[in-house]
């Protein structure tokens, strides 16, 4: 090993100081966490007083919120040490770990049921829910697969055929639970990366209008769905049936108008509205917050985006292909999860059962968004400590 790789190494491999990490993506990511479980108490504090469930304790969620976000963070501290080297190398084996999650969730008796879907593994006192996991894998493996196959990008048999094959057995797994919501983000994933690793324009185009199709099959021929849809048109003329949810919604965001009617003084949460700490987050913020709250909110999601894919932005000019479309790709899962879980509580898209990242209460998807951040965070460092390098 050279004197420049030893230093370099060195560099890579040893603590990090608070000036080498991106502060605007860190700050963003810690108040988002934060906020989130300030709103996860204020949201679930009925829910969890009037049901047996929870022993009638009004902090049964806040406690329970607090112990995922502790394993989340302890989780990212120990990740960011791990070279992305080592994350690369890892890439197959890990999604082939999320194939096998998936397959196990919908064997009988291992699988847990609630409303209608099998998503969850019961792992004693918490359940683990494999497709959070599975859209970081999705992540690492599509970076890696596209880093690898550069040269056949323009190739519809070796470039695009075997990842399409890949997301097509993921995908089947995930709507026989069903979690439509997070087959969306998969394929964005997929595709986002893909198309960033320089995938062939007009492949690309006839895939999108492919995919348009298949998503209009998927939602014809199953009448769930179909119902959702049209009830997502109208959710008035059903409100007290399948547009129960987005009515409530919406009535949540009329209450908030500019500064919302405060703190904890939701009138949505208090029954009225389903899944208010998970799904509808936002409509409680936006009542109680208004839309001043429901702005920084956005503009912290659209901050930790555009940091993504700044990163991967300087890591692909380092000539550190991987890197760079993992942070990108980190950041079109956060964005098109977080795009979704608010069109769905404006009432832009029909309900889809995701959970809007870093705040909705949820340990697999806090523990997986933190795994994912802390990954972005490892590659900003690396890319400031190869700089240095580059400068001595």
């Amino acid at each position: 090993m050279s004197a420049g790789q030893a230093l370099r190494h060195w560099q890579a491999s040893r603590p990090a100081r608070p000036q080498e990490l991106d502060p605007a993506l860190l700050w963003s990511a810690l108040t988002l966490l934060l906020f989130g479980l300030v709103m996860v108490y204020s949201a679930s504090i009925a829910t969890a007083e009037g049901s047996r469930f929870t022993g009638h304790q009004p902090a049964y969620f806040l406690i329970r919120h607090g112990v995922f976000l502790a394993v989340g963070l302890i989780a990212a501290v120990m990740v960011f040490q791990v070279p992305l080297r080592a994350w690369q190398q890892a890439a197959p084996w890990l999604f082939l770990a999320g194939v096998v999650l998936l397959v196990l969730v919908l064997v009988p008796f291992l699988g847990r049921e609630v409303n209608g879907a099998r998503r969850w593994l019961p792992l004693g006192l918490v359940n683990l829910q494999p497709s959070e996991l599975m859209k970081l894998f999705a992540v690492l493996y599509a970076a890696d697969y596209t880093a690898r196959k550069l040269a056949d990008m323009g190739s519809f048999r070796r470039g695009f055929v075997p990842m399409a094959l890949v997301m097509a057995l993921v995908g089947g797994l995930l709507l026989r639970e069903p979690d439509f919501g997070a087959f969306v983000v998969i394929i964005c994933i997929a595709l986002g990366i893909l198309f960033l690793g320089g995938i062939n324009g007009r492949l690309f185009a006839m895939l999108f209008v492919f995919l348009a199709a298949a998503f209009v099959a998927l939602i014809w021929f199953s009448p769930y769905r179909r119902e959702r849809i049209f009830g997502f048109m109208d959710p008035w003329s059903d409100a007290f049936g399948k547009g129960y949810q987005l009515s409530h919604a919406l009535i949540a965001f009329g209450r908030g108008e500019w500064l919302g009617v405060g703190l904890g003084a939701s009138v949505e949460k208090l029954f009225y509205l389903p899944e208010a700490h998970t799904d509808f987050l936002l409509a409680v913020i936006a009542e109680e917050l208004g839309l001043a709250g429901v702005l920084a909110v956005i503009l912290l999601f659209a901050l930790i985006v555009q940091r993504a894919f700044a990163i991967g932005r300087r890591a692909l000019q380092l000539e550190r292909v991987h890197a760079g479309l993992v942070a990108q790709g980190i950041g079109i899962w956060i964005g098109v999860q977080a795009f979704i879980n608010m069109g769905v509580n404006m009432g832009l898209l029909p309900t889809k059962g995701l959970t809007l990242p870093l705040m909705s209460f949820g340990g697999s998807g806090i523990l997986a968004n933190c795994v994912a951040l802390a990954i972005l965070l490892r590659v900003d460092y690396e890319n400031r400590a190869l700089m240095r390098g580059q400068a001595a």
